[in-house]
């Protein structure tokens, strides 16, 4: 073992392994990547792999999480922007659906990978899950601050909103939507429009 190596602490090794594993996921397909060739790219074995996951599945699990973090940092950046609390919820859901739809269309390995964790993760995706909500509640709060929004519990509103856009956040439902709808931007800004029209402060 190199010097570099010996001074690696556990969580530089899982995170190679996780960077690998992902590279090896792109280029291969996830299914068609097992733990073996994981540990052949680190010129590792493949028991020094499981020591640090006990699964491929908890491999796509770690690089999920870091998936679904980046986009959870960019919809906080977007909660934090400048611009009404309309705006903003507008466009954090039209960045979650550009990235399923760049997956779906473009990235099909790691839509894949996303799939997979859908599967075997919950936990991951629930988190997620809850963790979009939390930022449109965030928003609509600043709406109700501002005198934009009529609401008397953000939170369930949150909640209520996210649920009523599902089709455009959901991966899955993403590629359904981009197969029936000719503009699925389109029809996410009408949706969206037409759902925040409830919690709007009427004049």
């Amino acid at each position: 073992m190199s010097a570099v190596q010996a001074k690696a602490t556990p969580e530089d090794t899982r995170a190679r392994i996780a960077e690998t594993a992902e590279a090896l996921f792109r280029r291969l397909g996830f299914h068609k990547t097992t733990v073996a060739d994981i540990a052949a790219e680190l010129g590792m074995s493949p028991a020094n792999v499981y020591r640090f996951f006990p699964s491929k599945d908890a491999i796509v699990e770690a690089i999920c999480r870091r998936f679904l973090g980046e986009l959870e940092d960019k919809s906080w950046a977007v909660a934090r922007s400048r611009g009404s609390a309309a705006s903003r919820l507008e466009r954090m859901i039209l960045d979650v659906l550009a990235n399923n739809k760049r997956n779906f269309l473009s990235e099909q390995r790691v839509h894949d990978m996303v799939l997979n964790a859908i599967e075997h993760s919950w936990s991951t995706i629930e988190a997620h899950k809850e963790s979009q909500r939390a930022i449109a509640e965030f928003i609509i709060r600043d709406g109700v601050e501002a005198g934009e929004f009529e609401v008397d519990d953000p939170r369930e509103a949150a909640r209520l909103l996210m649920r009523s856009m599902v089709a455009f956040l959901h991966p899955v439902l993403v590629s359904q939507c981009i197969s029936d709808e000719p503009d699925v931007e389109a029809a996410a800004r009408a949706q969206f429009r037409f759902v925040i029209r409830a919690i709007q402060k009427k004049a």
